[in-house]
């Protein structure tokens, strides 16, 4: 069992996490119009070329507790003194969801309970804070993180063609924006309490 532990944003700002990751799938989004509106479909498929991605390629390297996230709170798993998973939350209070802005594990502690610990954590704070969800961003060619999300209990609420670059479907990278309700939350047309 791993146990989260707060990161005063006084020690911890600008720490680099370090997102790589190579895939071969990717969820292939296509949009189209029709009569009567539009017709989206994601489907899973083989990617071919492998697709690769590293810190390097981003203008804006994730970091914990970047400027613009002025109210993110960040959370960590250690083994002995080493930081092996962060997670940072932020709220977005005009909506009152809680917004996933980082996580991360370490290559090596992946696939080992580190990441559900850190989402369990997220979890406590949107319940014991009232937010009526979570949100989080991904990409369409980050297969796992996807698959853990579902695994979590997320759901796709919307996706976005030209966040990255004006030819994100064309490069296989696709925002993709999932949602995890609190059960007291699901269903409810309620905004704020």
């Amino acid at each position: 069992m791993y146990i989260t532990e707060y990161l005063p944003r006084e020690k911890w700002t600008g720490f680099p996490l370090i997102m790589d990751y190579t895939t071969s799938e990717y969820y292939d989004v296509s949009v189209g119009k029709t009569e009567g509106g539009f017709s989206v479909t994601l489907e899973k498929r083989p990617a071919d070329p492998l697709i690769t991605h590293t810190s390097e390629e981003y203008d804006f390297p994730d970091s914990l507790y970047q400027p613009h996230w002025q109210k993110a709170d960040a959370y960590g798993i250690f083994d002995n003194d080493e930081l092996i998973g962060a997670i940072e939350v932020c709220p977005e209070e005009w909506s009152n969801r809680l917004a996933v802005t980082e996580l991360w594990v370490k290559e090596d502690y992946r696939k080992k309970g580190v990441g559900k610990a850190l989402m369990d954590r997220a979890k406590s704070i949107c319940r014991e804070r009232n937010h009526r969800a979570i949100i989080l961003e991904t990409q369409s060619c980050n297969t796992n993180a996807i698959g853990f999300y579902l695994h979590e209990g997320f759901e796709l609420i919307g996706f976005d063609s030209c966040c990255y670059t004006n030819a994100d479907i064309a490069r296989r990278e696709v925002r993709l924006d999932l949602g995890w309700f609190p059960e007291e939350w699901k269903g409810s047309a309620k905004r704020h309490q």
